[in-house]
């Protein structure tokens, strides 16, 4: 059932089950590092962390919204409020949300008053826009990597990202020149066609850089207060990774960024960023431990806003319906 449909009480079975899958990966990967480690590790904590963990977490959700609405208002789409794009962007984050936060996305941009088949372009623009941000840094960490000679993380963590973002790039900008011929096709060409024009609505906040400045650097915001984030938190418990080494870690782990995921990626990112951190060189008793704290901000806390965003959501989506009935 979409998600401005659900009753609150499928709402909160929906959190539950996120809890118990976040729960049961974070068990699982103690398992792994060692029960008696990780307790030990627990009973030594650095708080004096958090509090910057806290700052940093609330200054990439900032950054997020700004970046939300420079991407919506471009080739003529609406100006958001702050208010407005602040619930799309909490209640996307949210735990209670099946198919990811970018259905919450596209819902929302439809009741803006963007056509389906525009607001899905935007939805996959916005997936564009945090890669093309995000990936050039890991790539130039991963050189650095590279020149340095380092073993952790391996040349099958490093290599891949120093390699493939650099070619990728360029094939975007060569599969722009295709991006007409494919209109109007049906089946895996109009898959395509989506993904070109979502691509084109980036190359657009490029070519105009003081009027859509906002969105890479809203973007760098949100994955720069994110990753600080989770250093705060590795710091939390004593751990001082490289910071070329965690970024590959880091990005890594979000192979698939979090609203893309189903249920804010519970149990997925707990999993995946925790081993990805381990195999750049921190010890898993730490990472597992950081990620859980890490986790507590970058998801649960933000969950009362989610849950403020969706009402807003849900009482927009009734004054459209009862402007449209008139």
């Amino acid at each position: 059932m979409p998600h401005l449909e659900r009753h609150p009480a499928q709402h909160f079975l929906l959190i539950i089950i996120g809890a118990a899958l976040a729960l049961g990966a974070l068990v699982g990967i103690a398992w792994a590092a060692g029960f008696h480690q990780v307790y030990e590790l627990m009973s030594d904590v650095d708080g004096v962390w958090l509090p910057g963990a806290l700052f940093f977490e609330i200054a990439a959700y900032a950054g997020y919204i700004v970046a939300y609405r420079e991407l919506v208002r471009v080739e003529g789409g609406p100006s958001l409020g702050i208010g407005r794009a602040g619930a799309i962007v909490a209640a996307g984050f949210g735990v209670f949300v099946i198919r990811g936060g970018f259905m919450v996305d596209r819902h929302a941009l439809e009741d803006a008053g963007i056509p389906e088949r525009q607001a899905r372009i935007r939805v996959l623009g916005l997936g564009a826009l945090e890669y093309a941000v995000l990936a050039p840094a890991v790539a130039v960490a991963a050189m650095v990597i590279v020149a340095r000679g380092q073993t952790h993380p391996s040349f099958g963590f490093t290599l891949p990202w120093a390699i493939a973002v650099p070619l990728g790039f360029g094939a975007a900008i060569i599969a722009l020149a295709y991006r007409e011929r494919l209109h109007g096709h049906t089946g895996w060409r109009n898959v395509l066609a989506h993904a070109l024009e979502a691509l084109y609505v980036l190359r657009r906040l490029a070519a105009q850089p003081r009027e859509y400045a906002g969105a890479f650097l809203g973007t760098g915001l949100y994955w720069l207060g994110d990753i600080a984030c989770l250093w705060a938190c590795l710091r939390t418990f004593h751990s001082q990774p490289d910071l070329a080494a965690m970024l590959i870690g880091y990005a890594t782990g979000y192979a698939l960024t979090r609203r893309t995921l189903p249920l804010g990626g519970a149990g997925t990112v707990e999993a995946f960023v925790s081993f990805a951190l381990a195999w750049a060189g921190v010890p898993l008793a730490n990472a597992v431990l950081a990620v859980c704290a890490y986790r507590f901000f970058n998801l649960w806390l933000p969950l009362l806003p989610a849950v403020i965003g969706l009402r807003h959501l849900k009482r927009w989506r009734s004054q459209v319906a009862s402007n449209t009935t008139r």
